[in-house]
């Protein structure tokens, strides 16, 4: 029960959400199809002319999924929400059923401008699991329909509660669609998260000789850096924040020296802002990591990207090897310059045979492509001394620093350790 509709929107109208106030067509969701059927047996079992969802929120009244024979009745209409008969109904001012709408005078009053007189309606609200009300599933007949009984409230009320189980996982998801996005909105308007570097060291002489450039988000949101880059990814927002991330890593190249690490995954490397952030850059000072945040589905396309990159001095890294079978066919498939072996790996390798055997075969495997090594996590000077025994190139962890402001990081070149003695090889 809304106001008259506008004239057809054209195309364009049709990809936006609102237009003046009313919601326009668009192609249906899985859902809404799944509702649509439900709709279709309230019209078929009660004979009537028009049955709806409509959703109620704090301004607006919208006919989400319309089945309808009413010229001009179709998803999206829309209208305040005090229009027509919806909002009245969960407030308990209009029965659920008026078998004859003339004989209720203040659904009268209400009746809609625009559409044919209506005299049967039945209406129930659609409630979800944690009892908010999200809106009503409702259907109406015109002059020559059956009239609605009592008796047909108790089908509304079945159809309605089979709805509220297809609508809930939906609805749920833009709750936390509108969690992430009240979150990341404000942080990235100030211009991305705040970036640190952690050094990276060469492992027989302790010097430092490079830095990954890390995000740090707010505490307070007690969530790791690679779960707040996948959640900005599941509302479009993924590449955006890697590229102010990005942008804020490359600042610091002139701050340090030595070569700067920064992260960014397959997904938004191909983004032509990226490769254009990139470009402009001293690619001889940057590695690029390869993270996971999103699968490769095109590698042609990505070795495409990548190619005047390295051409121009860019050295390519393979992050967290061993932690998966995704970083390894990247490595078979970029042939990168580095592999960072993962923590996972590193830790405890000093007093397990296994891990050492696994870090030793990942080492020859690729220092016989020419492929540096470097060691994520390494925090003891134990798991330090038999990693250089295997021959890795290069570490990273808290052993040689935590990450931290430009400002504080040594000069490359530094030792930050003593030189590594060769232990007797564990295992």
């Amino acid at each position: 029960m809304v106001r008259q509709r506008r004239p057809s929107p054209t195309l364009r109208e049709r990809e936006t959400t609102v237009q003046r106030g009313v919601r326009v067509a668009r192609e249906r969701t899985e859902a809404e199809r799944q509702i649509a059927g439900l709709l279709d047996t309230a019209r078929r079992k009660l004979d009537l002319s028009a049955a709806f969802l409509s959703r109620i929120d704090e301004g607006t009244r919208t006919l989400q999924v319309v089945s309808a024979d009413v010229p001009g009745l179709v998803d999206g209409y829309a209208g305040p929400r005090e229009d027509g008969f919806c909002l009245a109904v969960l407030d308990g001012l209009l029965p659920r059923v008026m078998p004859d709408v003339r004989d209720v005078p203040d659904a009268v009053r209400r009746m809609p401008a625009g559409l044919p007189p209506i005299r049967g309606h039945v209406s129930v609200p659609v409630v979800l699991s944690d009892g908010t009300v999200y809106g009503t599933f409702c259907a109406f007949g015109l002059a020559g329909d059956p009239e609605v009984s009592p008796r047909d409230l108790a089908l509304m009320e079945v159809l309605a509660e089979a709805a509220a189980l297809v609508i809930e996982p939906q609805v749920r998801r833009e709750q936390l669609h509108a969690e992430i996005a009240g979150r990341l909105g404000p942080l990235m308007d100030r211009g991305g998260p705040d970036v640190v570097l952690q050094p990276i060291v060469d492992l027989a002489s302790g010097t430092r000789t490079g830095a990954e450039a890390l995000s740090r988000f707010p505490t307070e949101w007690a969530r790791t850096p690679d779960v707040v880059f996948d959640e900005a990814h599941t509302i479009g927002e993924g590449d955006r924040l890697e590229l102010l991330a990005l942008a804020g890593a490359a600042a610091l190249l002139g701050q340090v020296s030595g070569y700067v690490s920064m992260n960014v995954s397959p997904q938004t490397l191909l983004t032509p802002a990226c490769r254009e952030l990139l470009a402009g850059l001293p690619l001889h000072r940057v590695v690029l990591e390869l993270s996971e945040h999103s699968p490769v589905h095109d590698y042609p396309a990505l070795l495409t990207a990548l190619e005047p990159l390295r051409a121009d001095g860019l050295r390519l890294a393979i992050d967290d090897v061993g932690a998966g079978f995704s970083s390894l066919r990247h490595i078979v498939t970029t042939a990168p310059d580095v592999i960072k072996m993962d923590r996972s790996i590193v830790s405890g390798l000093d007093t397990d045979p296994v891990l050492a055997r696994l870090a030793q075969s990942l080492v020859a495997f690729a220092h016989s492509s020419g492929v540096c090594v470097i060691a994520e996590g390494v925090e003891t000077e134990a798991e330090r001394a038999v990693l250089t025994d295997l021959g890795v190139d290069g570490g990273q962890g808290w052993l040689f620093g935590r990450p931290g402001p430009a400002d504080v990081l040594v000069d490359a070149g530094t030792a930050l350790v003593p030189p590594a003695t060769r232990p007797v090889r564990a295992g």
